[in-house]
């Protein structure tokens, strides 16, 4: 969940974290800003596909907990 909120936060339309940024770093194009951040939304949704595809990633430590 945390991951896909994540995104949610970096792509537009909402794209809360980059107004962020561009508040902070006003003389850099809004244009700019989403090319920075395409890596890092990339990297989060291979995270989540394999997330997806392994659920035992996520649920190691709590199964440990457990038992």
């Amino acid at each position: 969940m945390v991951i896909v909120l994540e995104m949610g936060l970096i792509s537009p339309p909402v794209g809360v974290n980059v107004f962020v940024v561009k508040g902070i770093a006003g003389d850099i194009p809004m244009s700019d800003i989403f090319l920075g951040i395409l890596p890092f939304w990339l990297a989060m949704g291979v995270c989540l596909a394999l997330l997806v595809a392994f659920p035992q990633i996520a649920l190691f430590l709590p199964n440990t907990m457990i038992n």
